[in-house]
């Protein structure tokens, strides 16, 4: 497929007619709509909006690449538009944009697809083209000119493969990687600016890229051996331990499209640091190592990341499981026996795979054994030193380490087998085979096994123990406190550090024991503070509309179902537009709504779902009033504090 497929004179307008970001996305999605591409606006707006709130698509030089990919597109399009005056897009260099690319592509946009909107990126980070589109006046000269950019961009590649050959036996060979989290523009443009940046420095490179259709142009071992250095531009999880002792740098992947001078002139005057894969990656850079605690929270997240559908799916038809087991049939009925067992079975992973995937996240691939082990064994232990390991946690252990002895035993796991990579780093070359097959395997085992077994279940098991027990019989009073504060996190950051702080909490004493009912509490009082927010501004929106954007007004229909169905992030674009007054109103709302439910002990025995899952609740009544009446307090004050729109 080619460019002129993706661009098409009915997508163009060349003098856009808004004179603000949130205009200008607006009247493109417009003419989006107006032609078929996009079935359904607020969808494909609100798509564009949390791509801009991830990191701005203003790149520079008068550019923005607003992009999109969901099932509300119906066909590739890339929509152009150019604004005489400028427009403020929160453009990276802080320049007005002049020339906008709309790029939509639908969710199962092939790869065809795919690969023209690639071309079509790369060959924006050519200035005498920008320059000549900034110029045309039509739509069949913006088609043309990308027609003869990419004819010649078509004939360089014929050429360059010809000399290949000779220029790599002249030049110095650097390798990189691209990525960008939707994967459709920025991967390209960073992979053609370094391509670029090259030739200008007489270097060969070789751009590995890992967007919407998977890695592409995969690097091979020998490539890697022969580079003289490595620039990681992604914002994307990158394999990493193959480029263990190369010079590397790490940016994000704008900076390879701004700065790819700059990232590969260090590499060939010897600027770069060395990366050892047993490091987290901390290019020195970027300036400095990673700070403790953001190692900390970074390595934990990724292990609550891959934890969460266990704790969902599983806690979830445990809950049905038990509405069956009390109208349906009781105790022995195939339904309850069913999906009970399929529920426990989802939770008996959920400690072993926290625990692996922090310690995948610290010391990479060679921890993730050790990692699954140590939250197993935190799972099952059911006795003193002496104790024995029984299969079924939930059931039969007496003192189980848990949740935090997982926790525990992800961290302990990852610096493991770190430390075991600094203690293997001199060996020789001729053994290096031994180290991923037989030395980091048994020797991380063995390590991790002996300190659970004599450190850290012992400890944790004790203190899991009187958490429980502490909880368990905790009063009204301290409940109500406990439930106020966790509500109120929940909205302090809508997905942050504080909400996930918040939800681990609750979720973890859940999963310690998801017959406690003080647990069920506490996860009604996560899921009312989580649902407080977007349903505020649903409020907000429909009862105080002078007070909120045309675009907001849209946005707020869509967050009765979000909030109904405890999604939080649906308020992000309204705390971003307005933090001051959004996010204390929210705070307000959940902390009243949490209180309520400690006051009124309105027990969930889910971790997910919002009131679609109120059946399982034991006071289904008060669940939904806790949460109607925290949405109404925060909205109100939303509402009423908020200043009305300059129209």
């Amino acid at each position: 497929m080619e460019i002129k497929d993706i661009l098409a004179p009915e997508s163009m307008i060349m003098s856009l007619k808004a004179t603000n970001k949130e205009d200008a996305i607006k009247e493109m999605a417009d003419l989006e709509v107006k032609t078929g591409i996009v079935n359904d606006e607020d969808e494909f707006i609100k798509s564009i909006w949390e791509r801009e709130h991830e990191s701005t698509t203003g790149i520079g030089d008068g550019i923005a690449m607003p992009h999109a990919r969901n099932k509300s597109i119906n066909k590739a399009r890339v929509l152009f538009a150019k604004s005489k005056q400028g427009i403020d897009f929160d453009a990276l260099d802080g320049q007005p944009v002049y020339l906008f690319f709309m790029i939509s592509a639908p969710a199962g946009a092939d790869n065809t697809h795919l690969e023209a909107l690639a071309k079509l990126s790369g060959l924006l980070v050519d200035p005498e083209l920008v320059s000549m589109l900034k110029k045309a006046q039509t739509p069949t000269e913006v088609i043309d000119l990308f027609e003869q950019a990419e004819a010649q961009k078509d004939a360089e590649q014929v050429e360059a493969k010809k000399t290949a050959a000779n220029d790599s036996l002249d030049k110095p060979l650097i390798v990189g990687v691209t990525g960008c989290i939707n994967g459709i523009a920025h991967t390209y443009m960073a992979q053609e600016a370094l391509i670029k940046a090259g030739k200008q420095l007489g270097a060969n490179v070789r751009i590995e890229t890992n967007g919407s259709e998977g890695v592409k142009d995969k690097l091979t071992a020998a490539e890697i051996k022969q580079a003289k250095g490595v620039v990681i531009a992604s914002d994307k999880k990158v394999d990493m331990p193959r480029f263990d002792g190369k010079p590397l740098i790490k940016r994000p992947v704008v900076d390879g499209i701004n700065k790819p001078d700059e990232l590969v002139e260090d590499i060939l005057q010897d600027k770069a640091g060395i990366y050892h894969s047993d490091e987290k990656v901390a290019a020195e850079s970027e300036g400095g190592k990673q700070s403790f605690w953001n190692s900390i929270y970074q390595n934990l997240m990724n292990g609550v990341s891959h934890m969460l559908p266990f704790v969902i799916g599983g806690g979830i038809l445990m809950a049905i499981s038990f509405i069956v087991e009390n109208y349906a049939g009781g105790p022995k009925s195939p339904a309850f026996i069913f999906l009970n067992n399929a529920g426990n079975m989802a939770f008996a992973f959920m400690v072993p795979i926290l625990s692996g995937y922090i310690a995948e996240s610290i010391g990479d691939l060679p921890a993730l054994m050790p990692g699954f082990v140590g939250g197993f064994m935190a799972t099952v232990y059911s006795g003193a030193y002496g104790g024995s390991y029984v299969a079924n946690v939930l059931s039969n252990a007496k003192s189980p380490a848990g949740f935090l002895g997982g926790l525990a035993s992800g961290f302990l796991a990852g610096y493991i087998v770190v430390g075991l990579k600094k203690l293997c780093a001199k060996m020789p070359k001729s053994l290096e085979g031994m180290k991923p097959m037989l030395i980091y395997p048994i020797l991380s085992l063995l390590l991790i096994a002996l300190v659970m077994y004599y450190v850290i279940n012992p400890i944790f098991s004790s203190i899991n123990f009187a958490i429980t027990n502490f909880l368990n019989q905790m009063g009204t009073g301290n409940l109500v406190v406990l439930t106020t504060i966790l509500a109120g996190m929940m909205s302090i950051d809508m997905g942050g550090p504080f909400n996930k702080a918040a939800y681990v909490f609750a979720s973890g004493a859940f999963a310690n024991d998801p017959n406690s009912k003080v647990a069920a509490v506490m996860m009604a009082a996560v899921m009312v503070g989580g649902m407080v927010p977007p349903l505020a501004t649903a409020i907000g929106t429909t009862f105080f509309k002078n007070k909120f954007t045309e675009d907001e007004r849209r946005a707020g229909v869509t967050n009765w179902i979000l909030g109904f169905s405890f999604i939080t992030e649906g308020v992000i674009p309204f705390a971003a537009a307005d933090a001051a007054h959004v996010i204390p109103s929210c705070i307000a709302g959940s902390a009243v709504g949490g209180a309520l439910v400690g006051m009124w002990r309105i027990g969930v025995p889910a971790p997910h779902g919002g009131l679609w899952v109120s059946p399982l609740a034991n006071h289904i009544l008060l669940y939904f009033v806790a949460t109607i009446i925290g949405a109404i307090v925060a909205g109100v004050i939303l509402g009423l504090w908020k200043k009305p729109v300059e129209k």
